[in-house]
């Protein structure tokens, strides 16, 4: 269904591809003419998220703005685009931290290449609106792809001392992973094509059916494995730290942000739904996996002793609590880990931000070398305490809407598992208010930091603001999301 009778959906996927192609149009020296048209073609984007936001008729499960068109038709491949509740918001996430991306960029990197770094962040920024809007195995495949290329090289051309090592290795892993989903999408066009007698890779037209055991069993562990890679869930998260730590502050926001929440999004769109019975059996492997993430990632981030080693391993904590919602099963742990997954994307790019804004001031990410910064700067300190706040579930900010949700569903599935989840709270509290406390209270160290520059100011205040605005007010997602979610929910119930 495509309520506006326009192809909107496909504007604001192709947009900023073509921006890649016009920033790289641009002579080498024309660094300021690049820029502005990198953040012009970003914000163009996000706008067009906003309208499919307002456009979009809550209440409904079902896929909306839906784009098609025939791609392969003798294989039953197309090109097919459409949002619904799960997606949306991950769409309009995705565009925001692409606009927030370009701003902390502005004045952070100013090495030679800006027109290939901006070319290749626009580039990328396609590949991940495709990942979230494809509704064709194939399709789906190829913006998996097309987003993995620009950022081994963001990783590998623009980031710190150990870059080659973190891109290939950010690479080796995400290309090992998709190989094997690729092989699978081929086998599941296949198995379709043997028991109808026509091509389809299309995700409504395989959602309702019927796929032998030991099939499904392949099936679901070739896509979770992909998806496990990218979020990533232990024990296929080594090249996290590396890439997170190594990665330019833009990038790293980018990756634990949004790239991560594509694995997130891969279990919930497709590994669920389409392999029902082999979901529910490696559900509980798969919950406690999650569990040793988010205490793994708790214990570990409480010895760190560099800025951004620290968030990096939160992050890895946080998202294994999403994953933990997601194989519960049920209504509100489900809607929960989608809400989370926002909420994760918004405060972790707030703090990335603001800890590159440190790194750049002080030139170290050693945690021991700051101290008293909130006297010399105050805006810096209370962005930086709102930013930590959210992170640990404070109530009226938006990461305890998706959390306590989250582990109420997970409650209700598995009590123990949940107050292990709980647990990763309670740690996470420990960590961030220690980096809090630790950088910005105490005696101040002899050179006085600037605080916050307007254009650091206009990029992470409105994050800020939307982790008030949706902690306040959580319906403004979960009316949205909890249709798509029951869907997913009901058909699981119903193999």
């Amino acid at each position: 269904m495509n309520q506006m009778g326009f192809p909107l959906l496909t504007l604001v996927v192709w947009l900023p591809l073509l921006g890649a192609i016009l920033v790289y149009a641009f002579r080498r020296e024309q660094v300021k003419a690049v820029k502005v048209v990198a953040l012009g073609f970003t914000a163009l984007t996000f706008v067009g998220t906003l309208l499919l936001w307002a456009f979009f008729r809550s209440g409904e499960a079902g896929y909306q703005f839906v784009d098609r068109a025939a791609w392969i038709p003798q294989f039953g491949v197309e090109y097919a685009l459409g949002v619904d509740g799960i997606s949306l918001f991950l769409v309009i996430l995705a565009a925001l931290l692409f606009v927030v991306a370009v701003l902390t960029s502005w004045r952070l990197l100013r090495s030679e290449g800006m027109r290939g770094y901006f070319a290749l962040l626009l580039f990328m920024e396609t590949g991940v609106l495709g990942v979230f809007t494809a509704l064709d195995l194939v399709l789906f495949y190829v913006f998996w792809e097309v987003m993995l290329v620009p950022a081994f090289f963001l990783i590998g051309r623009w980031g710190g001392a150990k870059r080659v090592r973190a891109a290939t290795k950010f690479f080796i892993y995400t290309m090992a992973g998709s190989a094997l989903m690729l092989v699978a999408i081929l086998a599941l066009g296949y198995v379709v094509y043997s028991a109808t007698g026509a091509w389809t890779f299309n995700v409504a037209d395989l959602a309702g059916l019927r796929i032998p055991w030991y099939t499904q069993l392949a099936l679901f562990g070739a896509f979770a494995l992909a998806f496990a890679v990218k979020a990533p869930v232990v024990p296929f998260h080594t090249w996290l730290p590396d890439a997170y730590v190594e990665a330019p502050t833009p990038v790293t926001i980018l990756l634990a942000g949004i790239l991560g929440k594509m694995g997130v999004y891969g279990f919930i769109r497709f590994a669920i739904p389409l392999f029902r019975d082999a979901a529910v059996y490696f559900g509980p492997t798969i919950q406690i996996l999650a569990v040793i993430g988010v205490l793994y990632g708790s214990l570990i981030a409480l010895v760190q002793t560099d800025l951004k080693r620290l968030v990096a391993y939160s992050s890895l904590a946080h998202v294994s609590l999403i994953v933990l919602g997601l194989f519960a099963v049920n209504a509100q742990s489900m809607s929960g880990a989608v809400f989370q997954s926002v909420s994760h994307g918004i405060y972790i790019a707030a703090l990335f931000a603001l800890l590159g804004a440190l790194e750049t001031r002080k030139g170290t990410r050693d945690i021991a070398a700051f101290g008293g910064v909130w006297k010399a700067a105050p805006v810096m300190g209370f962005f930086l305490l709102i930013a930590v706040l959210a992170s640990v579930g404070l109530p009226g900010l938006n990461a305890f809407a998706g959390e306590f949700v989250l582990l109420l569903g997970v409650f209700k599935a598995q009590k123990a598992l949940a107050v292990l989840g709980a647990l990763g709270m309670i740690f996470g509290a420990w960590y961030m208010l220690t980096l809090f406390q630790r950088v910005m209270q105490g005696a101040a160290k002899p050179e006085a930091l600037a605080d916050l520059t307007g254009l650091e100011k206009v990029t992470v205040a409105p994050l800020l603001l939307l982790a008030l605005v949706f902690g306040v007010q959580p319906n403004l997602l979960y009316s949205i999301i909890v249709p798509a979610v029951e869907a997913v929910v009901k058909a699981v119930a119903a193999r």
